[in-house]
């Protein structure tokens, strides 16, 4: 079966993805930044990696072309590579801005880019991460939402381009979940107490939720699912709360 590459697969999505698709018996390709923390993930799962730029489209895709000669061919791809940035736009500068475009949005649209280069043939799916705070005004999100917003934005206009080639993208759209990124605010019992409140159901995402998701849209059994912006938020992005 073809592989899945997944971006950002170091990060605490990205391997808890990794593993859930690898025990449910399918093979993928580890890309990411970090060449050890890479070698460590590949040798445990037996599964091929390789090291890459993941806001430069061309360093991805050399790295894909790399990988992929010597192992199976590319069936999908995902982007969990990810950023938080929790500031009100008069205390953002420009650089902060800016990384968290290039982190975001650039590698989603790398991912786009790369994807729809190597999918065309056979066709696959393409699944991009958004947020919740793209979706309902946040306080202190002006940075990640405009970035997430784009996602979405790019991510609509290339289903319809590349459905012609059988190439599904869609977003998932999570709310607060409980990684090593996020811990400042879920360790801290106030602010913790404060991002539960906005939640419907009242409580806060874990990794292998989020895994399970993606993993549903990947499967070729859901075929005809594209376009789609799919919140896994405890409802924060529509539900109002108890009050």
């Amino acid at each position: 079966m073809d592989r899945i590459a997944i971006l950002g697969a170091t990060g605490s999505i990205g391997g808890a993805l990794a593993r859930r698709l690898v025990r449910h018996g399918r093979n993928v390709l580890l890309i990411g930044r970090n060449g050890e923390k890479l070698e460590q993930l590949g040798t445990e799962l037996s599964q091929p990696f390789a090291a890459a730029d993941l806001s430069s489209s061309q360093s991805l895709e050399d790295a894909l072309m790399s990988a992929l000669a010597t192992n199976d061919g590319l069936g999908g791809m995902v982007n969990c590579v990810g950023s938080v940035l929790l500031k009100p736009a008069h205390a953002t500068s420009d650089d902060e801005f800016r990384q968290v475009l290039e982190t975001n949005l650039f590698s989603a649209f790398a991912a786009v880019r790369a994807g729809a280069r190597l999918l065309r043939e056979r066709g696959g799916a393409i699944v991009l991460f958004a947020s919740a705070a793209a979706e309902v005004g946040i306080q202190n999100h002006e940075a990640i939402a405009a970035a997430k917003a784009g996602v979405i934005g790019m991510a609509r206009s290339a289903a319809a381009t590349y459905a012609h080639h059988n190439i599904r993208v869609n977003v998932v759209s999570p709310g607060l979940i409980r990684t090593p990124m996020t811990r400042r605010i879920w360790e801290n019992p106030a602010a913790a107490a404060a991002s539960t409140a906005l939640h419907a159901l009242g409580r806060l995402g874990e990794t292998e939720q989020v895994a399970s998701l993606v993993a549903w849209l990947l499967d070729p059994e859901n075929h005809w699912i594209t376009g789609q912006v799919i919140g896994i938020d405890g409802g924060l992005g529509h539900v109002l709360p108890r009050r």
